[in-house]
């Protein structure tokens, strides 16, 4: 079941029914937990006893952090004397410690499970000269079909359990639990998001007013625009040039780094605004995930901005406990390294993920680097808080986030290290502009450039209208927008349409 199809406004207008003619919560909870069920067992790519068996498993992790949850919440006995008291809570404070380290050492021993083992095995049959690990890690990619949605679940357990130790309440009814974790419109691709919020939105659900349900069609038909119109017809453009690399030239490796860019932002933030309107419709807020990030004039300022819920969670359970800033400004490189090596890992099992983290870390260390020479220099604190400037902090940032999107694009280093040497200086062959522009596009590079121009033209205009202006189309325009918007979908998107690429992650 896709997002963009007739199947799933029927799925969701069908849920939507439901879940306000319950009466109660618990009916509420139930009619979640199933549908999300449903919506799970129509989007995995199982047959039937490999799909029961990823759902008894999802749902037994789902138990098992609900239970560890409740025994990190339990009070200490209040019935210890006095005097043994002290001991009694030292005692218990390492038990809790250890709980949640081996809670979260079995979420990402589930993660590493199926996403990584194939990998690891890969890699040490290449570096040992062990053939028969990689003859190994090619019958588990084949055997093994990896849960959609993995990552995110097992980041939302781990943040789940910390929440716990660090003093929030836990939930005492599984129901509600089971309903946070598979509630669907989030479930496959986030954003990722915390329990307690969702929970004290239970208690005060109510039918979304008129302008509410306006919004909620309005968010999944600007995103039905940004992923079937925009980003599918970027992806055929984007999947002809990588897919013939040994033909392209330099400006085509440009074109499709570029495009790529731009096809996986639409791509994502398109799902995400059909996810937040399908959670809006059910009395749901969710957390954005993006906020213009191609605007950003820092690599910092591009991570408060780009899948921000990621963001929030790396800087939340692993940047601070790391000792983030807090233990002087080398200390701080190396934690802003060693997060982002792990996003990257996170992203996917291949050495250009790594590399893609790596990458981002470097820049971010960088950046922490200048900013703290800048704060010493009135000189260098007047250039950058100047138009040329920022118009140079926004091009070096743009320029290093597009250029390392060719790792996250092309995860094999062979594919991605080959782009990278060919960006200067590369003459396409003779046929490559008429195999891939004439005749499988019908396009120019140059109509192809304007296109994007006009997408990161109106990416400008959006900006300036919502932040700067603080202007905001009305619900009446709204809805006459609403159906203009999907027939023009209908009519212009790819024929079947792309898979949503963070589906992978």
């Amino acid at each position: 079941m896709t997002l963009l199809s007739l199947l799933y406004a029927l799925f969701l207008g069908g849920v939507i029914t439901l879940f306000w003619l319950a009466q109660h919560q618990s009916q509420r909870l139930w009619v979640l937990l199933v549908a999300s069920l449903i919506f799970y067992s129509a989007s995995q790519p199982q047959n039937f006893s490999g799909l029961l068996v990823t759902l008894g498993l999802l749902m037994g992790f789902t138990g098992l952090n609900f239970g560890l949850g409740l025994v990190l919440s339990r009070p200490l006995d209040w019935r210890i004397s006095n005097e043994n008291w002290q001991f009694a809570q030292q005692d218990w404070n390492r038990s809790r410690l250890a709980l949640l380290w081996a809670g979260i050492a079995l979420n990402l021993l589930l993660l590493f499970s199926y996403k990584y083992i194939p990998f690891v095995l890969r890699s040490l049959g290449t570096l040992l000269n062990l053939p028969a690990a990689a003859v190994q890690a090619d019958w588990i990619s084949e055997s093994l079909v990896v849960p959609l949605g993995i990552s995110f679940f097992c980041f939302e357990n781990i943040a789940y359990l910390v929440d716990i130790y660090r003093g929030a309440p836990a939930t005492q009814q599984f129901l509600k639990f089971a309903s946070y974790k598979f509630f669907f419109p989030k479930l496959i691709s986030g954003p990722i998001t915390r329990y307690h919020p969702f929970a004290k939105q239970l208690q005060t659900l109510k039918i979304p007013t008129p302008n509410q349900v306006v919004e909620g069609l309005w968010l999944i038909a600007c995103g039905a625009i940004k992923k079937g119109l925009l980003a599918d017809n970027l992806g055929t453009v984007v999947d002809l040039i990588f897919g013939n690399l040994q033909r392209a030239g330099s400006s085509d490796l440009w074109l499709g780094a570029i495009a790529y860019g731009f096809q996986l932002y639409l791509d994502f933030s398109g799902y995400v605004d059909i996810v937040l309107g399908s959670a809006l419709l059910l009395g749901f807020s969710l957390p954005p995930n993006f906020n213009f990030p191609y605007l950003s004039t820092s690599i910092a300022d591009f991570w408060r901005r780009w899948h921000m819920t990621l963001g929030d969670w790396l800087r939340n359970y692993l940047y601070f406990p790391l000792g983030g800033s807090r233990q002087g400004l080398g200390r701080t490189c190396v934690n802003l390294m060693i997060v982002m090596v792990l996003a990257g890992i996170w992203h996917g099992a291949a050495w250009g993920f790594i590399v893609w983290g790596a990458l981002h870390g470097v820049a971010l260390a960088v950046h922490r680097l200048t900013d703290a020479h800048a704060k010493g220099s009135p000189w260098a604190q007047a250039f950058w808080a100047s138009l040329p400037g920022t118009l140079v902090a926004w091009s070096l940032t743009q320029a290093m986030v597009f250029i390392t999107w060719i790792f996250f694009r092309l995860p094999d280093l062979r594919d991605s290290s080959l782009v990278i040497r060919r960006l200067w200086g590369q003459t396409a062959d003779a046929q490559f502009t008429q195999k891939i522009y004439v005749e499988a596009l019908s396009m120019s590079p140059a109509q192809i450039w304007v296109i994007l121009g006009t997408i990161a033209a109106g990416m400008g205009f959006a900006y300036t209208l919502q932040r700067g202006l603080k202007l905001q189309l009305s619900p009446p325009i709204k809805a006459m927008l609403i159906p203009l918007c999907i027939f023009i979908v209908w009519l212009l998107a790819p024929q079947g349409g792309l898979p949503y690429i963070y589906f992978d992650f």
